[in-house]
């Protein structure tokens, strides 16, 4: 293991993969920094809208590595290596990951259809759902993206008649559905993302980061 992104705890990993016999393990080692800074600047900012990367494990399998210390410096291996690692998201199916809440509600056993309802409108998932001894009020966890939290108050008072109350807390991170190339909501997505940002209003080619290695 190399080192972990964009922090020294982050939930990315960069793992040296080469052989002894077919890699200047020495001339590898002497770039070995350079390498982690490209990597922590790829982490930083993914290829799809410049947003911070989580769950990826990148492997260093072969290089070829200037023997001349002049041809290996950081304003040669920093920029090069960010690409490297951008291209190799690119070929490995990237995907959108969206924040999401734990939202607990209490309501009485009569309004459980209008929260049921509520959430599926939402992209909301049940995943515990108990009774309250000796009362008719029901406690309901859910997960929900935080995209879809935006009014969801009103939203679910308007469909219980104001018999529920939710409370939302982050709870985790969660993988889109959906490519980013063919799947028209997420493709939205991604490009309001480069929009906010002033970036080019398309997603990035491949051959984008292959030009320039």
């Amino acid at each position: 293991v190399w080192g972990f992104a964009p922090d020294e705890r982050g939930p990315n990993i960069l793992v040296d993969d080469t052989l002894p016999s077919e890699v200047n393990k020495q001339l590898l080692t002497s770039i070995r920094e350079f390498i982690l800074q490209g990597f922590g600047w790829a982490c930083r900012e993914g290829p799809l809208c410049d947003e911070p990367m989580r769950n990826v494990k990148f492997k260093v399998l072969d290089a070829t590595v200037a023997e001349m210390p002049i041809h290996r410096g950081g304003g040669q291996i920093i920029p090069t290596s960010r690409r490297a690692f951008l291209a190799a998201m690119m070929v490995a199916s990237p995907r959108l990951m969206e924040p999401i809440f734990m939202v607990e509600i209490q309501c009485p056993e009569g309004a459980m259809g209008g929260v049921y309802s509520s959430l599926n409108r939402k992209r909301g998932t049940v995943v515990e759902e108990t009774n309250r001894p000796g009362t008719p009020m029901y406690n309901v966890k859910a997960y929900l993206p935080v995209s879809e939290s935006f009014g969801f108050t009103g939203f679910l008072r308007q469909n219980t008649a104001g018999q529920a109350f939710p409370q939302m807390v982050f709870h985790h991170w969660d993988v889109v559905n959906g490519d980013p190339w063919d799947d028209d909501k997420v493709k939205e997505i991604v490009l309001a993302g480069r929009k906010r940002k002033g970036l080019k209003d398309t997603i990035p080619p491949l051959s984008e980061f292959e030009d320039k290695l």
